[in-house]
């Protein structure tokens, strides 16, 4: 048989074997009380077990091998956190394990008491050839109502990874929420493939510099078109000449250090999404919105949020540009709705979780999850390929869940931590 320790863990956690005459190794009876608590860090696999062998009564660790000799491969005899063992569950007890002190740790073998209809779908989940994701031909046999339950959970696993990123820039910050959402909210105008600039640019410009200059739209556009790098070029039309001529002196009063521009990427992208309409917008929007943090933490409605991003325009010079100096068809600049969703899911929804988590205050927490459940659900290959799969996502809150599922469960064939993957491999 083919499978790892992990598959002998689920078999013992979810006493999935045959309980009839239980003995260990050497002829005694065996009756087990308590399978015990899943240990996941270093030491024994599980704690707390309760057993009782022939009349005694014994409480303590338990460890599972494939083998009972793997006990000595992986130096357990001489290690003092194993010294409290009271039973070794192995597949194959090829040897027995004696501790220092003499005594032999009782050991129950598996070999003959998994059912064969439950290693077959294990090892169509982990060893077979799909091409999506371990369960795809039997993800459709799991309830909804059991599918949805699982999706809840891996999405608040999801919203606590990234609160811990949101925690970490906080106190980088020393406790400033707003200067903390400034910026990620800018890592997340550049959509992945300018992430990297838009951070590196909020770092470089801080908050409070943007706050002095709050009455000038064109200041806080020549802040951020200069910090981005974008005006040390020669320009020549009226409107950049304006930007470059306030950030020159900007510049100097702030002693500011531009990010380097070949960082900003323009290949493969629609003109659309270029970084120069993406900072113009960017820029608007920090200047129709100061204290933009705290106006979020008092909005409670979907359509309120939309306004915020909806009221973003740009200067009347890039509805007829997408770079500096390169004219174009007149075409609106505004923040598209799909562009909208991604900030509501990446950005508000993660930081109301992440200041109610930190708080401890749940309202924050729950308008996080209803935010989700009212955006409509993104368009990419993963979510595409659920719902080819006949796993329909019916919110944002359902296809940013799947995603955590594909990224963090499926990629890794961890189908035995999966609430999916064991629906599926207790079925009937």
């Amino acid at each position: 048989m083919l499978f790892t320790e992990d598959f002998l863990h689920y078999i013992w956690k979810f006493k999935l074997f045959n309980f009839r005459d239980l003995q260990t190794t050497d002829g005694v009876s065996l009756e087990i009380l308590s399978v015990g608590v899943h240990n996941f860090d270093a030491g024994p696999d599980f704690h707390n077990v309760r057993i009782r062998i022939g009349d005694t009564l014994w409480a303590g660790n338990a460890e599972i091998h494939i083998a009972a000799g793997d006990w000595y491969k992986h130096n357990h005899t001489h290690d003092e956190a194993y010294g409290n063992v009271v039973l070794h569950i192995v597949y194959r007890n090829d040897k027995p394990v004696i501790l220092p002190n003499g005594r032999q740790v009782p050991t129950l073998e598996l070999a003959n008491r998994i059912p064969a209809e439950l290693y077959t779908r294990y090892h169509q989940l982990a060893y077979g050839n799909q091409q999506i994701i371990p369960c795809e031909a039997t993800i459709k046999t799991v309830s909804g109502i059991k599918l949805h339950n699982w999706l809840t959970r891996v999405l608040v696993e999801r919203l606590q990874k990234k609160s811990v990123a949101v925690i970490d820039t906080l106190q980088h910050n020393r406790g400033d929420w707003e200067e903390t959402f400034y910026q990620h909210l800018a890592a997340n105008f550049g959509f992945k493939v300018n992430a990297l600039p838009f951070e590196l640019l909020a770092k470089s410009l801080p908050q409070q510099i943007l706050a002095k200059h709050k009455n000038s739209a064109l200041q806080i556009e020549a802040l951020i078109m200069g910090q981005a790098g974008l005006l040390e070029v020669e320009l020549t039309d009226s409107y950049p000449l304006k930007l470059q001529a306030e950030y020159g002196f900007l510049q100097k009063k702030y002693n500011l250090k531009p990010v380097e521009k070949h960082l900003w990427k323009f290949m493969r992208l629609r003109p659309q999404n270029f970084p120069t309409i993406r900072l113009a917008q960017f820029a608007n929007l920090i200047f129709k919105s100061n204290h933009l943090f705290s106006k979020i933490l008092e909005i409670e409605h979907l359509a309120d949020f939309r306004k915020l991003f909806n009221r973003v325009d740009v200067n009347d010079y890039w509805e007829t540009h997408y770079r500096f100096g390169v004219e174009s068809k007149p075409a609106s600049k505004s923040l598209g709705k799909s562009s909208v969703d991604l900030l509501l899911m990446n950005t508000i929804a993660v930081f109301l979780y992440s200041y109610g988590h930190h708080h401890k205050l749940q309202q924050y927490i729950d308008r996080s999850l209803e935010l989700l459940e009212s955006v409509p659900v993104e368009q990419n290959h993963i979510v595409n390929d659920f719902t080819n799969l006949g796993v329909i996502a019916k919110s944002a809150f359902e296809s940013q869940a799947l995603l955590e599922l594909k990224n963090n469960y499926c990629n890794h064939k961890k189908c035995l931590q999966c609430g999916v993957g064991n629906q599926i491999l207790n079925l009937g």
